[in-house]
């Protein structure tokens, strides 16, 4: 038995390895370009890692790339035009949101329909409560899908997939779309996107929505009530790794302990994330919250200095507590989403 499962954790060790080394070498590289939002490419390079043991084609690289672009600039378009005319924005955003649900639903898409609810939660939020950082939301967005397609080429480039050793991929889980619970994922998202927008609070606008979003995606229809507990607590688990991380950075504040605090804590969360297990979405859940968290306490974002860590994790709490209540609430009844709430 071993020695069948042996490629499969070789495989997950080398996957482990290229998100570690992608996401510490992006991160680092952002922070000392004073990049204001640091965690963008890391991020979108750990998606595109964690969503194939092979490099995406250079095609499919560009179309993936184009989507998320076209999206941003959308959503920038979008937000310019109906930023003060709040009933035609949500109602637009809401559409966007379910378009992506649905996707999200019937396994396919992968990694690039979560870009493109990131980019559409990012793009407006930021235009609408920072006037200042509304003209460079595309430049941003510019910058974190092309060093994402980087990194990920250059992670397989140090760390290749061996061409002698061929592992079975798992079937794709084909289904036809959820519409019901894609409705309700978006009344869950949108709901979350408006509080934060009343709120005119920056560093709440930028982890209440994603986290919601990422919860959302790792919630399984069939979780019991403890499995869903379970889930909240590992993802809280990458903002407390966020906080713990920054209070070691505060000890030596330099970009090689960034490098290596990224680098361990990244080991420790997407070699998890990488396994073919039903738990690694949740890890890789917890390793969005804790770039985010941790991106944002070393960002020059304004504003996203004077909020403590304290702070911030009780932001995660809430966002993770409100999704999961939402969805044991708005969910389509089943035999099976009914024992989410049991």
């Amino acid at each position: 038995m071993s020695a069948e499962r042996s490629p499969a954790v070789e495989e997950q060790k080398r996957k482990g390895l290229r998100v570690a080394f992608a996401v510490s070498i992006g991160f680092t590289l952002a922070v000392h370009a004073g990049a204001i939002v640091p965690f963008l490419g890391p991020l979108f390079a750990a998606q595109f890692l964690l969503g194939s043991s092979r490099p995406m084609p250079l095609g499919k690289t560009l179309g993936a790339a184009m989507v998320i672009l076209i999206a941003g600039m959308a959503m920038m378009v979008l937000t310019n035009v109906l930023g003060d005319r709040p009933a035609p924005f949500l109602l637009i955003l809401g559409l966007t949101y379910f378009a992506c649900f649905a996707a999200q639903s019937t396994g396919k898409g992968g990694a690039a329909v979560f870009l493109v609810l990131v980019v559409s939660i990012i793009v407006p939020l930021l235009g609408v409560l920072n006037k200042e950082l509304a003209n460079s939301i595309l430049s941003i967005l510019v910058a974190g899908v092309l060093s994402g397609a980087v990194l990920m080429w250059l992670a397989h480039a140090v760390f290749p997939e061996p061409f002698s050793q061929e592992v079975e991929a798992p079937p794709i889980d084909e289904r036809p779309p959820a519409l019901l619970r894609a409705l309700a994922n978006t009344v869950i998202l949108l709901g979350s996107v408006v509080i934060c927008l009343t709120s005119d609070n920056l560093t709440a606008a930028a982890v209440i929505p994603i986290t919601v979003a990422s919860l959302l995606g790792q919630l399984d229809v069939g979780a019991s009530g403890r499995a869903a507990m379970g889930l909240v607590l590992v993802n809280l688990f990458g903002g407390v790794l966020a906080s713990v991380a920054y209070a070691a950075l505060s000890l030596r504040p330099n970009l090689l302990s960034i490098f290596l605090i990224v680098l361990v804590v990244v080991l420790l969360l997407g070699g998890r994330a990488a396994a073919r297990s039903k738990d690694a979405p949740v890890f890789a859940g917890a390793l969005t919250t804790f770039l985010i968290l941790f991106g944002l306490g070393v960002s020059p974002l304004p504003g996203s200095a004077a909020e403590s860590f304290a702070s911030r994790i009780v932001y995660v709490a809430a966002a993770l507590i409100y999704a999961l209540l939402f969805a044991a609430i708005l969910w389509p009844r089943t035999r099976e989403t009914k024992r989410i709430s049991a």
